[in-house]
């Protein structure tokens, strides 16, 4: 296993989230490689998948390009894992059966349990350290480098949707024999150090907590090294106690919430409690394949509807982007709308969706706000179908001459 030994400076730039390209021997790649200058998601779903999101196939639409969809658990989830550990389990078959060499991912740094270190493990007993959720940013792609000079040809990478679209711009100058991507959804990102001022601000105990997950349930749920759980109802964390750069532009403003880009991609939010699995394209269906009879697959459901929750949430942006106070709700009806979201808000791939339809809601709000020369390049043509039930449309200026249609193609 190879650590990360990344002596660079960090980027300083407003739209970064610090993937590790700019650390690497050749920061210029920026340029081409980074999602929140000009992303190209419709050449890049062209290359990796055979054919852009369809404007037919239920759902494409909302998470990208997909050949299958199942909401999937181990049968014997790993010690350690953050749900059942499928895509630790996935790259450790790869590294079993010597179709990779390494895979590169994260663990916790040795002083912080929720600070994410860029590490190659090439070997498979090692991946269990990279199980769990880290919290921060981290340059897993400043390890491409490392990886080549040691002479790795055939890899894996673990990564989430900011660092995976750069993946995808650089993967041909690697000149690699293999390359399996295994995306896990975003759910915003912030800095270690302020993620600890969350966990203050939520359990008198933050030391002794050992896990942390935003679930599909509406609530978040912590556990304790006493092995003590508890959960905690979205609408009674203190969000308004936190500073208002918390989160900063770039999660925002992410086009990308579902990894798109990903061969095979594994997370919460169409899950109901199970982990939620996207396989792709055919390199997905072959690291499916791997689990054989380890994992548990069923069909997603679908409950409630999301546009009451969608508009709500619309409202509430608008207001905090124009520096208004959020509405807020009485302290008295949190418990009573907490306990009725779980039972009759949008749940299941109802509840992806409607994540979805308010992250492009988020994205393009804040970006009109902040940064409106940006709109034109950086929203992709698929999230304005998204958003115009919602009263949000380009005008003549934010529209893409260059961006046709996010139509069906198939490859020549």
């Amino acid at each position: 296993m190879h650590e990360s030994q990344i002596e660079a400076a960090p980027p300083h730039r407003t739209l970064c989230t610090d993937c590790g390209v700019s650390r690497t021997s050749n920061p210029k790649q920026c340029a081409s490689a980074c999602q929140f200058i000009q992303p190209d998601y419709k050449t890049f779903e062209i290359k990796i998948h055979g054919r852009t999101r369809s404007q037919t196939k239920e759902d494409e639409l909302h998470f990208g390009v997909f050949n299958q969809m199942h909401r999937a658990s181990l049968k014997q989830p790993s010690e350690g894992a953050q749900w059942s550990g499928i895509t630790t389990r996935i790259a450790e078959k790869l590294l079993q059966n010597r179709q990779v060499q390494a895979v590169l991912t994260m663990q916790p740094d040795p002083q912080d349990i929720w600070k994410p270190v860029p590490v190659l493990i090439d070997r498979a007993e090692d991946m269990h350290k990279a199980r769990g959720m880290r919290m921060g940013y981290a340059p897993l792609l400043a390890m491409l480098e490392p990886a080549v000079k040691l002479g790795y040809k055939k890899l894996a990478v673990i990564g989430i949707p900011c660092q995976i679209y750069a993946l995808r711009a650089l993967e041909k100058s690697l000149n690699l024999e293999a390359l399996f991507v295994i995306g896990t959804p975003c759910s915003d990102n912030t800095s270690t150090e302020n993620f600890h001022q969350f966990l203050n601000l939520i359990t008198p105990q933050p030391s002794e907590v050992t896990y942390l997950e935003f679930k599909a349930n509406y609530h978040v749920e912590l556990r304790f090294k006493s092995g003590e759980k508890k959960e905690i109802p979205f609408l009674q964390l203190p969000l308004s106690d936190l500073p208002k750069d918390f989160f900063p532009l770039t999660c925002r403003s992410c086009v990308d919430y579902t990894n798109s880009l990903s061969d095979i991609t594994v997370g919460y939010m169409g899950g109901e409690g199970e982990q939620w699995l996207l396989s792709r394209n055919a390199k997905g269906d072959e690291l499916l394949a791997l689990l054989a009879d380890e994992i548990k697959l069923t069909k997603p459901k679908s409950h409630g509807k999301r546009q009451s929750a969608v508009l709500g949430f619309k409202k509430n942006v608008e207001l905090a982007a124009g520096g208004l106070p959020l509405r807020k709700m009485p302290n008295w009806l949190r418990p009573i709308v907490a306990w009725l979201m779980p039972k009759f808000g949008p749940r299941g791939l109802e509840f992806a969706r409607t994540r979805v339809e308010m992250k492009a809601i988020e994205s393009i709000i804040h970006l009109r706000r902040e940064i409106p020369s940006r709109v034109k390049n950086m929203v992709p043509p698929h999230f304005w179908k998204l958003t115009q039930p919602y009263g949000l449309q380009p005008s003549e200026s934010e529209i893409n001459p260059g961006a046709k249609s996010q139509s069906t193609t198939q490859v020549q």
